[in-house]
């Protein structure tokens, strides 16, 4: 199964013209985000508000990532503030996949953001986020949070935001997307030694474990004959044939 580190703004000093910091907000708009990450099998570790930039590429460097994603909102220059609006989201040059995911992004947000124009992915190097992370890296500026326009804006859209984000996450990682359910208890029901979790709903997908006749499981959502399952804290797709909600 896929997996991202997950890096919303530890920028607290940054404050948004209608109340609130950059971290905050980014913070609200990960907390949104990842009950539909869960939902859609997508796995991911998160740094924290007492974090810095640097020990957030640390701890993502410290672990095997698909993706790192960090959480922004922008800021003009001084003797502009307000004056700016647009959605960027960065990826490192040269970085196929970092790419390939940034215009998935920016494909989504350009469906929800009131200025579609003023949505576009760029490269850079200049953003330690960006250079830094060993896996691909995605970096969003989400709107200027010292214009009105665009603070009103994401703090009345973060559900909108989340929901665009995981639907381009999982169409780069090739998995269907999945709205949040209510997870069920659940155990294996096989007749022969063990069931087979894979990283996708395919059964020519590889292997992440197996779970033995019984065992217990969560069962975080359905897609046609697959559960997207919990199994011990490692999250994959079963068919749903051996499994027996209980």
């Amino acid at each position: 199964m896929p997996i991202i580190y997950l890096s919303p703004s530890t920028q607290e000093n940054n404050f948004y013209v209608n109340g609130g910091t950059e971290e905050e907000w980014m913070n609200k708009l990960a907390d949104a985000l990842e009950p539909y990450l869960t939902a859609s099998g997508i796995r991911f570790s998160r740094n924290t508000p007492q974090m810095t930039a640097a020990s957030s590429i640390r701890a993502s460097n410290a672990g095997r990532y698909d993706l790192h994603l960090a959480l922004h909102s922008n800021a003009a220059p001084e003797g502009m503030y307000g004056q700016r609006r647009g959605i960027i989201v960065f990826y490192y040059p040269g970085s196929s996949q970092g790419q390939a995911a940034a215009q998935l992004i920016a494909d989504g947000f350009k469906t929800i953001y009131p200025l579609p124009n003023d949505v576009r992915a760029e490269a850079t190097t200049n953003i330690g986020e960006v250079r830094l992370p060993a896996a691909p890296s995605v970096f969003i500026e989400l709107g200027f949070h010292d214009n009105r326009d665009d603070a009103a804006w994401i703090k009345s859209n973060l559900d909108a935001v989340a929901r665009s984000l995981a639907l381009s996450l999982t169409e780069y990682f090739g998995l269907p997307f999945l709205t949040p359910r209510a997870p069920q208890n659940a155990v294996v029901d096989v007749t022969w030694g063990s069931l087979n979790i894979r990283d996708k709903p395919d059964a020519a997908s590889y292997v992440v474990t197996r779970a033995p006749d019984g065992a217990k499981l969560t069962v975080i959502n359905q897609y046609r004959g697959w559960y997207v399952v919990d199994y011990n804290g490692l999250v994959g797709w079963a068919n749903a044939d051996f499994i027996t909600l209980v």
